[in-house]
């Protein structure tokens, strides 16, 4: 934290709870809740995924704490390019889920899906190809799905689609150092995103020369500053992605992607678009392949009709208290 950490009483005084309907079910839920905190620099978002343990979740909240509470780094630019995300749906519904990205031409993939073959990822990415056209740019995600001879087959599968990166093939570090050393002839780049974001040592990756990009992404890694400092240290490109956030949570996202010097890929910070109803009218989502650097405020009628249950609403309220408690 880079200011003294704010009552508990303080953060649960401006804190709402929000559960949003996807329009595409995703991570095996089709709804999205978050935990919105108004602080003295605006609105900021608290939405660890509900299986993570509270030392975990804590890195998140304070993220949302620093975003919430203190000014943030100076920006470069105002407004983020972002690729589409496709979830791990049958080919089919590829195109219906590529047209809620206006204007975008980079194209994020699911793969690796539990319960879902090697045909399937193909299929899937080949709709995306065949709709998206050969002078867009996919990127697959793993999401660590993988072992190293399943991932060396999947891509090479996969390489006649002409990947600009595969996002955490495998879930180790090691492994993915192995897979890296298999791909070179190939010329797919490997980028890490949970052998950052969930590691004790986040740079390892990069000292293992275990990958070729960084995904960062502000909330899981503390707050801009802090990933900002982790981008610097590995020295290795960088792609900013999101947890499937609310307009709310994109925006630091996006301050983090503006306050990068340099920023060479599209970012993951469209993901609103897999929302069927948001925070904030209108919505963070992709204009032209592009998001802005904004800091929305929550409408209020949207909050009220989106509002979590009672039950649900003591649980967030909880989770925060015990989260705070690890951060003082």
């Amino acid at each position: 934290m880079t200011a003294p950490l704010p009552p508990l009483a303080e953060i649960l005084a401006g804190t709402r709870i929000v559960s949003l309907p996807l329009a595409t079910r995703f991570r095996g839920v089709d709804h999205r809740e978050a935990a919105l905190l108004e602080g003295p620099e605006g609105w900021a978002e608290f939405s660890p995924f509900l299986e993570y343990d509270d030392e975990e979740a804590s890195t998140w909240l304070a993220a949302a704490i620093d975003f919430a509470w203190n000014p943030q780094p100076a920006a470069h630019r105002s407004s983020i390019p972002v690729n589409a995300t496709v979830p791990a749906v049958a080919a089919a519904d590829v195109a219906a889920i590529l047209a809620r990205y206006d204007g975008c031409r980079t194209a994020k993939v699911k793969v690796a899906e539990r319960g879902q073959t090697l045909d399937d990822d193909i299929a899937r990415v080949r709709a995306v190809r065949e709709a998206l056209g050969v002078e867009a740019r996919i990127r697959v995600d793993a999401n660590g799905g993988w072992n190293v001879d399943e991932a060396e087959r999947a891509l090479h599968a996969l390489s006649e689609f002409d990947l600009e990166y595969a996002e955490q093939p495998c879930a180790s570090v090691d492994e993915l150092a192995e897979i890296r050393r298999r791909l070179h002839d190939w010329d797919i780049p490997v980028a890490a995103d949970e052998s950052v974001r969930k590691a004790a040592d986040p740079l390892r990756v990069a000292r293992a020369g275990a990958a070729d990009i960084l995904v960062v992404k502000a909330q899981p890694l503390g707050g801009t500053r802090r990933a900002l400092d982790i981008v610097q240290a590995a020295g290795l490109p960088a792609v900013v992605s999101s947890a499937l956030d609310t307009s709310i949570g994109l925006a630091q996202g996006a301050a983090l992607a503006a306050a990068l010097p340099d920023l060479a890929y599209d970012c993951g910070l469209g993901t609103a678009a897999l929302l069927a109803a948001d925070v904030v009218d209108p919505r963070l989502v992709p204009s032209g392949g592009a998001i802005p650097v904004t800091r929305p405020e929550p409408d209020p009628s949207l909050l009220d009709a989106h509002g979590a249950s009672a039950e649900r609403e003591q649980w967030w309220r909880a989770r925060i208290t015990r989260c705070h408690a690890l951060l003082t």
